[in-house]
């Protein structure tokens, strides 16, 4: 009699110390699985914005290249007018020379008044103003002269012109490349944080997976030292407004998308048939839907796995399961509870990997849920 009360008194004590275990491990639970979201948000914002950044600095390097086109064409365009102004300038002085030749003729031919007004002329201009009243004076060479003047003139002006174009391309085009390291500097800082949050994201996943596992654990102990058995099924669970209840309300996060993914282990496929629910060992498997379990057992590397056939050509895959509670031939309900997650056959850790096909043909689930 007095060991059965120090056996009962020894069971409740033990009860007590893993239900305070439980609880203080549901708090660091809870607190990290809120870290772990926080950190998805951080490292999805920094994503968006280095995309942002990306965008800008595609954006700048077009800008730099079509004004490097701009800065090109304007230097063959200067070159092009240094060419015309140096051909208008010796134009104007084959003119003035080819004058010169027929003044002296005519001075040799007994007219002196040309070469002293010549002589006295400090400038073409200015010879031409004091030659003004000399009507001998060639009217052609005085038309060509004048001619020339002004395409030289036109020359310089448009030259200068192109010329102060192209140092505004040229500051636009250092302004550009300044850009650029500014944002390219942004860029590697929000790579950095990235990668920090990257890191970060990794350990506190990490810790998560301990503590479900923990938690897990906590509670088959407890279960064990109340007289519960540790792999029995619990109350049926419906969640959301699908087609499908999800199977796994009680995951931390998606480890594993539907489609492309990347290699986890060698041998795995890179298109992921389904959805990959992170959660620690003995979270409850609910059915997506009502329908007949055509099997129930362990399948190499899906290892403990449950299929389920919903009519309409839509089945159901559970697999890695650490405790099986229904079997092929078995009818089960929307949200029954039929399985536990673990870490069975091919697996990184403990998940569920939850499939759907469609006429044999796997789509992705989040369409259903």
């Amino acid at each position: 009699m007095i060991r059965g009360k120090r056996l009962i008194s020894l069971l409740l004590t033990l009860m007590l110390c893993l239900g305070l275990a439980i609880q203080v491990n549901a708090a660091d639970l809870s607190d990290t699985k809120k870290k772990a979201q926080e950190l998805e948000e951080k490292k999805k914002a920094a994503e968006g914005e280095k995309a942002s950044l990306e965008a800008q600095l595609s954006s700048i390097v077009s800008e730099m290249e079509d004004t490097k086109t701009k800065i090109d064409k304007k230097e063959a365009e200067i070159t092009e007018k240094e060419d015309e102004l140096i051909q208008a300038k010796v134009d104007e002085n084959d003119q003035y020379e080819s004058m010169k030749k027929r003044i002296k003729y005519m001075y040799e031919n007994g007219n002196s008044q040309f070469i002293e007004i010549l002589c006295e002329s400090k400038s073409i201009g200015d010879f031409l103003n004091n030659a003004e009243y000399i009507t001998t004076i060639s009217e052609y060479d005085r038309d060509m002269l004048v001619e020339f003047q002004e395409v030289v003139k036109k020359v310089e002006d448009q030259e200068a012109a192109l010329k102060e174009e192209y140092a505004e391309l040229e500051t636009m085009q250092n302004d550009l490349i300044a850009k650029q390291d500014e944002v390219s500097g942004l860029m590697a800082s929000k790579e950095d944080e990235i990668s920090k949050l990257d890191s970060e994201l990794g350990d506190t996943k990490d810790k998560l997976s301990q503590l479900e596992a923990a938690a897990a654990a906590a509670q088959r102990k407890q279960k064990e030292a109340s007289g519960g058995g540790g792999g029995s099924a619990g109350a049926a669970v419906v969640t959301g407004n699908g087609t499908f209840t999800h199977p796994c309300p009680g995951y931390s996060y998606i480890s594993s998308p539907f489609g492309y993914r990347e290699q986890p282990l060698a041998g795995a496929s890179t298109n992921h048939k389904g959805i990959d629910y992170a959660a620690g060992i003995g979270t409850p498997i609910y059915a997506a839907a009502a329908g007949t379990v055509v099997s129930a057992g362990y399948s190499g590397n899906a290892g403990k796995m449950i299929v389920i056939n919903h009519g309409n050509g839509l089945t159901t895959y559970y697999m890695h399961c650490n405790d099986l509670y229904v079997s092929a031939g078995q009818s089960v309900s929307k949200g029954q509870n039929i399985a536990a997650v673990g870490t069975t056959g091919n697996s990184t850790g403990p998940h569920l990997h939850f499939q759907v096909n469609l006429n044999g043909t796997p789509v992705n689930p989040a369409n259903y849920l």
